[in-house]
C-alpha cells in the first residue's frame, strides 16, 4: 500500500495542468450504454475510479480502452445487464449504469451502493424517478432489479438535490417516450457536461444548469464522437488552496475558474490573489491567510468537496473561522488528523471552529476519504518537518498524478510502496 512522504514549509511556484473532471468522466462513460457503436471521449483522467468504471463496462460486454486521455467504448456488444456488488462497493458512481441499462435494454440488475465514508447517500430518489417513468422496481438480496418495456416521460421533483440522481434520470429520460421534467435538479457543471454530451448524441435537453430540466425523449441516440470533458474544478480548487497555504505562486492551466466562483470569492477574502494570464489562472498566496467563515451548500454555493481543503487553510490563518457542513453528515474525519499536526479545531454537530495557529508540524497521518486525503496533502505542504500520509489509494481515486504535479512545482514529495 502506497504512502506519501512530504517535507513542507516552502512556497510552491510554477505551472500545473488541470486534468479532466472525474465527476464528469464517470457519468459520460455510462452514457455510452445508451447507444450502439464506438464511443470516443477525450480528456479522461487516469484514475482508479475510471479504471473501475472501465471494468464494469467490460463486465457488461462492452469493449473498453483508455490511453493518453482518450477512452473508447464499443457499446454494441453489451449483453450483460448486471452491475455486481464486487465492483459497485468500490465506487458509488457505478449506480449510474442503472438508468441507461433500463432505457436502452429494458432491464437492469444493479447492486445497492450502500453507504460510504462521508455519509449514507441512498439512491431512493433514483428509484422514485424510475418508477414514475413506468419501471417496475424490486429490491432483492442487496440488488435493485428494474424492468420496463419502454420508459415514459414524467414530472419528477427531487425532495433533496441529488447530482447522481439528476444524471441518472436525465439519461433515462433521453430515450423515454414523451417529455420528462426534473425539478429541483442539481446544477453542477458536471451535470451540464453530461447534458451537452447527450445533446451531441441526439438528445433533446433544455435547462441543464438550472433547477428545472426538460428532456424530450427520442427513439435512438448516436454514439459519442470525440467529446471532450471539462477540467476538474475540485482539483483546480485544491491547487488554489495549495498556492494559498504555502504562500506560493502557481499558474493553473486548462482550468475553468467560472466553475468555482464561490471558492474564488472566498479565497480572495482570505488574501489569495488571482490573475488571469495567457497561460492560465495565476494564484498567489499571501504572507499569512486571513480567517473567514464558510458554509457548504449545493452548486453554485461553496462545494462540500472543497470543505476539507479550505479548513486546512484556516488552520494557519490569522483569526478564528467557523465552517458549517450542510451536505454530508460525516465529513469532518480529517479533523483528527489535522489536530495531530497541531491544528486547533473543535467540532459541534455539523460545525467546526478553527483557531489559527502559527504553523502546522509534520506527523504521521491517515487518509479516510478522497477529499480528506487532499486536505492532508495541503497541510503537509505547509507544515514544518516531515509528514507521512498513509492509505493514499483514496487520493488516487480522484487526483491524477498529484505527487508528480507537485514535484514539478518544487514540492519535496516522495511516493513509497510499503
Amino acid at each position: 500500500m502506497d504512502k506519501l512522504i512530504i517535507k513542507g514549509g516552502k512556497p510552491l511556484k510554477g505551472e500545473v495542468r488541470i486534468s479532466g473532471a472525474k465527476n464528469a468522466a464517470l457519468p459520460i462513460m455510462t452514457a455510452s450504454i445508451l447507444s450502439s457503436g464506438k464511443n470516443t471521449i477525450y480528456n479522461i483522467p487516469n484514475l482508479m475510479d475510471v479504471k473501475t468504471m472501465g471494468r464494469l463496462l467490460s463486465n457488461m460486454g462492452a469493449k473498453f480502452d483508455h490511453k493518453d486521455g482518450l477512452v473508447t467504448i464499443d457499446s454494441s456488444s453489451i449483453n450483460n445487464f448486471e452491475a455486481p456488488y464486487d465492483l459497485v462497493k468500490t465506487m458509488r458512481a457505478s449506480v449510474l449504469v442503472l438508468c441507461p441499462l433500463v432505457a436502452r435494454f429494458g432491464r437492469a440488475r444493479v447492486s445497492l451502493p450502500g453507504g460510504c465514508a462521508i455519509g449514507a447517500r441512498p439512491i431512493n430518489l433514483h428509484l422514485m424517478g424510475l418508477e414514475k417513468m413506468g419501471a417496475k422496481i424490486q429490491l432483492e438480496s442487496g440488488y435493485v432489479i428494474a424492468k420496463a418495456t419502454r420508459l415514459k416521460g414524467a414530472s419528477i421533483y427531487f425532495d433533496t438535490i441529488t447530482v447522481t440522481g439528476t444524471e441518472n434520470l436525465m439519461m433515462a429520460a433521453a430515450l423515454a417516450k414523451g417529455t420528462t421534467i426534473l425539478e429541483n435538479a442539481a446544477r453542477e457543471p458536471e451535470v451540464v457536461d453530461l447534458a451537452n454530451c447527450l445533446i451531441s448524441m441526439g438528445a433533446k435537453i433544455r435547462g441543464a444548469g438550472d433547477s428545472v430540466i426538460e428532456i424530450e425523449g427520442v427513439e435512438k441516440l448516436k454514439p459519442i464522437k470525440n467529446y471532450e470533458i471539462i477540467p476538474d474544478r475540485i482539483e483546480t480548487g485544491t491547487f488554489m488552496a495549495i498556492a494559498g497555504i504555502t504562500g506560493g505562486d502557481l499558474t493553473l492551466k486548462d482550468c475553468r475558474p467560472e466553475h468555482l466562483d464561490a471558492v474564488v470569492m472566498k479565497l480572495k477574502d482570505t488574501g489569495v490573489v488571482f490573475k488571469e494570464t495567457k497561460k492560465g489562472l495565476r494564484v498567489i498566496g499571501p504572507k499569512r491567510l486571513t480567517a473567514k467563515d464558510v458554509k457548504t451548500i449545493p452548486y453554485p454555493g461553496f462545494p462540500t468537496d472543497m470543505q476539507a481543503q479550505f479548513m486546512t487553510m484556516m488552520t494557519i490563518a490569522n483569526g478564528t473561522s467557523v465552517i458549517k457542513e450542510t451536505v454530508f453528515e460525516n465529513r469532518f474525519m480529517h479533523v483528527a488528523e489535522l489536530k495531530r499536526m497541531g491544528a486547533d479545531i473543535s467540532i459541534e454537530g455539523g460545525t467546526a471552529t478553527i483557531k489559527g495557529v502559527n504553523k502546522l508540524k509534520g506527523a504521521p497521518v491517515m487518509a479516510t476519504d478522497l477529499r480528506a486525503s487532499a486536505s492532508l496533502v495541503v497541510a503537509a505542504l505547509c507544515a514544518e518537518g516531515e509528514t507521512v500520509i498513509h492509505r493514499i489509494y483514496h487520493l488516487d481515486r480522484g487526483y491524477e498524478k498529484m505527487d508528480e504535479k507537485l514535484r514539478h512545482v518544487g514540492a519535496d514529495i516522495e511516493r513509497v510502496t510499503s
